[in-house]
């Protein structure tokens, strides 16, 4: 997976997962948070650790309005017509997937690690977890 920022969309991983969502609509992001809930699951690789991140991001921006972080212009199209509340019910999957990305058994924080960059990647997940009503949590 390459990587460009610490951003929730700059990532290969979620550049494609926003096509995913715009073509599949909420389906899309209802999936990134089952597969990371898996409870079958005892890895959660960095590229499904990172559509979950970029699938928080959408939920997160739809449901308060602050769709700063979302720069992609079909992403915007699909979200502007989106009902308000539409994606309310994806808020608990969306904090619960999130700390299974920061948590043990997740690929994503390792490969964070070495970076210098870690601990912006780490505070941009504890934004996404707060903006959602989930407090701070993995770090």
């Amino acid at each position: 997976m390459d990587t460009w920022g610490t951003g929730s969309f700059e990532n290969d991983a979620a550049a494609a997962f926003i096509h995913e969502v715009v073509e599949d609509g909420v389906a899309a992001l209802a999936e990134a948070f089952e597969v990371a809930l898996d409870p079958d699951a005892a890895e959660l690789e960095a590229e499904e650790g990172a559509r979950v991140v970029a699938a928080a991001e959408i939920v997160q921006a739809h449901l308060t309005g602050d769709t700063e972080n979302v720069t992609n212009a079909g992403l915007r199209a699909w979200m502007d017509e989106l009902q308000p509340d539409e994606l309310a019910d994806l808020r608990p999957l969306a904090l619960e997937a999130l700390d299974r990305v920061v948590g043990p058994g997740s690929e994503l924080p390792d490969a964070w690690e070495e970076s210098l960059d870690a601990s912006e990647w780490i505070e941009n997940v504890q934004r996404l977890r707060a903006s959602l009503g989930g407090g701070i949590v993995g770090g």
